[in-house]
């Protein structure tokens, strides 16, 4: 009867039914009242998001599964101390976190969000360091801006541990009883953010995303999950990647069911043509064999193949989670590889074209890792010769027959057999790609914008055009403030992955800049009807509204979007935005700093301090805010246009004018530090420079009033009035804003007054 029930529950689990597995699950924990099926029960609950039920299911329990079930409810409700407790007991300070490279990755997150910095760093490295296709652990790295180089990440010590991970081990190819407890590890295992069995692409990035930011990978192996998994010191695990038989007899099946068609889409421009590229290495989908006795753990291989074609997500549909009989108490099949991508042939080759920077307003984005994608939708039968990592198939006795593993080493896969050499050149083949990822993404939250891009060029086609990357791309030129070139990389991106929600919010910004209502507005409906619930929704409604001025109720939008995911920073930096243009100084100030508790290195709240303090003429305020601003982004040439600016209120202008040439040769297309720079001139009386700069902005800023006003005041000071009253009069032609309106009829007004004598008028 239990393990009848166990196969209910996991079956439900499988097909999404989870009120199904809920009861089913209640029912075998009256029956049969243990820690392992009340994990399970726990497990059920975690799926249907419904946290607090697991929370009060584990609490008090001590296995070590138990503890990080119970960890990861708490984390999901906000209860950090407890999660923390619960990975790590006071009374047992040495005690292994459980669930290895998912413990520590968890762990990390527990600390960043608590403000150690440090130890956070030391656990997402021993995450990555136990699993190096834990990319999540990556992301958090290069966001805290601790993350190493990519090519040591990512090398040859990377490389080595896979290998010893999942290249077979004839001395281990023992074939080991399955327990009886195991089953209750089958959703244990589901819920580890580093889990194997879990694509990057579900691990929430948690620098701005919402409680739920560990997801739930569905279905695991049963003895994925669990402690058994990972070693006690953290290192590699010492149980053959074959070695685990399937629990269960009945489960046995003649026919596997068929493999996930991720790239299925009606209509689709290209489906003819993607047919016709088929390798016949599609036979894989057409020659599956009756069951093998032959045992393969599916999901190690599948965290190789998971990984190296998911980016780290953060929203995924569950038609796309990959995870359809990824059970090892089934007969599963899974296709994957890293063939091409169903739009690469859509998208085309064509690389985005260099253009002139726009654009000087700072109305910028959260750090990469805001939130994570859904990639594009790649063809899983593609003649990419690479892609060598295929699908699995595992139908076994109940305890298991691995004799042709100890002959030869081979790994049975549907539709072949992958030996030693194969699994060698498949590992490097994901370090290489993962090392060109994780370069271009490191040098993105370091601000090297057009070193990422140039990075990115030189991935894959197939995987250049994804949604992750054409997000990374559009948010790269965002930085570099070429709006135009951001617009068509996340244009590129809403074909790839037209459900994908990250960078939406950025895409939203551009729009934003580029005054494109029209596309905003539809960008905006179609993500609120995409997730009504996710934050970056709400953000495109919030600039739909800011761009029609209507501050009031973008900031409602914003305070929605903070509500449905308080650690999402950019929805905070943005209510500050509104609330500075409602001039609500003290309500800008909190959201800004709501803002750096998420993410300290979210520069563009220290950039909003920086401003609401020069206005409010706190100028020593103003200048450490642009600084640690500039610290982190020094590539701004806005962020050092405004620290100039600070410096010349104070007094220091000659640090103000050094500060300024830098502005200008980061963007030599942005017109605000050049007029600046001839403010600080004009300062200094040094009036024939400050001339010179003029006429030179005039070329790149030909409609700007205020430019025509300066020079009007130049030639004022030097009783040259014809030129002043020219000038003045071309500046009034242009339609300033009504503030300079006044201030220009006023100087027209004293024109032939002397400048000393104005103070006395």
């Amino acid at each position: 009867m239990e393990s009848i029930l166990v196969e209910c529950v996991q079956s439900s689990l499988r097909h999404y039914m989870y009120r199904n597995a809920i009861f089913m699950c209640e029912r075998l924990c009256a029956e049969f009242p243990s820690e392992m099926n009340l994990q399970l029960l726990a497990g059920c609950y975690l799926h249907s998001n419904q946290s607090y039920a697991a929370y009060h299911i584990l609490k008090g329990t001590e296995m070590a599964q138990s503890r990080y079930l119970f960890a990861l409810s708490c984390f999901q409700m906000d209860l950090l101390n407890e999660a923390e407790a619960a990975l790590c007991p006071p009374n047992e300070p040495g005690a292994e976190i459980p669930n290895g490279a998912a413990g520590h990755y968890l762990l990390g997150l527990i600390h960043r969000y608590t403000d150690r910095r440090k130890t956070a760093i030391h656990h997402f490295k021993q995450a990555l360091s136990t699993d190096p296709l834990m990319w999540a652990a990556y992301e958090e790295l290069c966001v805290l801006g601790a993350s190493d180089e990519a090519t040591v990440v990512f090398g040859e010590a990377a490389t080595i541990c896979i290998q010893k991970q999942y290249l077979p081990h004839r001395s281990s190819s023992q074939s080991l009883p399955m327990s009886n407890e195991d089953h209750s590890l089958v959703s244990a295992g589901n819920f580890d953010p580093g889990s194997h069995d879990t694509s990057p692409r579900q691990l929430k990035h948690m620098q701005g995303n919402s409680l739920r930011d560990i997801p739930v990978n569905y279905y695991g192996a049963a003895a994925l999950g669990g402690a058994a998994t990972q070693p006690s010191n953290g290192g590699l695990s010492n149980i053959c990647f074959y070695n685990t038989p399937s629990p269960m007899a009945s489960q046995l099946s003649g026919v596997a069911p068929p493999p996930m068609c991720r790239n299925a889409q009606p209509n689709s421009p290209n489906q003819s043509t993607v047919n016709a590229d088929s390798s016949p290495r599609s036979t894989v989908n057409s020659t599956i064999q009756a069951p093998r006795r032959k045992f393969v753990d599916e999901g190690k291989l599948r965290k190789i193949s998971g990984r190296l074609f998911s980016d780290s997500g953060a929203r995924r549909s569950n038609r796309l989670s990959g995870d359809v009989g990824a059970n090892t108490n089934m007969s599963a099949t899974m296709v994957v590889g890293n063939g091409t991508s169903n739009f690469s042939k859509y998208l085309g080759g064509s690389k985005l074209s260099s253009m002139a920077f726009r654009a000087v307003t700072v109305r910028k984005s959260q750090s990469w890792t805001n939130e994570n994608i859904d990639e594009g939708i790649h063809n899983e039968t593609s003649a990419d010769p690479r892609s060598n990592i295929t699908s699995t198939t595992s139908s076994t006795s109940p305890y298991g027959d691995t004799r042709s593993l100890d002959q030869g080493a081979m790994v049975p896969i549907s539709g072949g057999i992958m030996n030693d050499s194969r699994a060698i050149s498949g590992a490097s083949e994901i370090i290489d790609l993962l090392r060109t990822l994780g370069e271009g993404y490191r040098l993105s939250c370091m601000y090297r914008c057009q070193e990422a891009l140039d990075v990115y060029l030189k991935l894959p086609h197939q995987h250049y055009n994804t949604g992750w990357v054409l997000s990374q791309v559009g948010k790269a030129y965002f930085e570099l403030v070429n709006y135009s070139e951001a617009d068509g990389a996340f244009g590129l991106a809403r074909q790839a992955s037209p459900y994908g929600l990250e960078g939406m919010d950025t895409y939203s910004t551009v729009l934003y800049h580029l005054k494109e209502d029209m596309k905003l507005s539809y960008l905006a409906q179609e993500l609120i009807s995409t997730d009504r619930l996710a934050p970056q929704s709400w953000c495109a409604i919030g600039n739909c509204y800011s761009l029609q001025k209507d501050h009031e109720a973008a900031l409602k939008n914003f305070q929605r979007a903070v509500q449905l995911n308080p650690r999402f920073a950019y929805a905070h930096t943005l209510c500050g935005h509104e609330y500075v243009a409602l001039e609500d100084f003290e309500n800008g100030i909190k959201s800004y700093q709501s803002a750096l508790r998420v993410d300290a290195r979210h520069y563009n709240s220290w950039y909003g301090l920086g401003m609401i303090y020069l206005r409010q003429e706190k100028y020593e305020f103003s200048e450490h805010h642009f600084w640690m601003a500039f610290q982190i982004n020094p590539s701004s040439s806005v962020i050092l246009s405004y620290l100039g600016t600070a410096l010349h209120t104070l007094k220091r202008s000659d640090e103000a004018l050094v500060i300024m040439e830098k502005a200008i040769l980061a963007d030599k297309k942005n017109p605000l530090p050049m007029y600046q720079k001839a403010n600080i001139l004009v300062s200094l009386e040094k009036l024939d420079e400050a001339l010179e700069v003029l006429e030179e902005l005039k070329e790149y800023a030909p409609c700007e009033s205020s430019i025509y006003a300066l020079m009007g005041k130049i030639y004022k000071r030097r009783n040259m009035h014809d030129k002043a009253m020219l000038h003045f009069g071309l500046a009034l032609d242009l339609k300033p804003p009504a503030t300079d309106v006044a201030a220009i009829k006023a100087a027209i007004e004293k024109l032939h007054v002397p400048d000393e004598l104005q103070d006395y008028l």
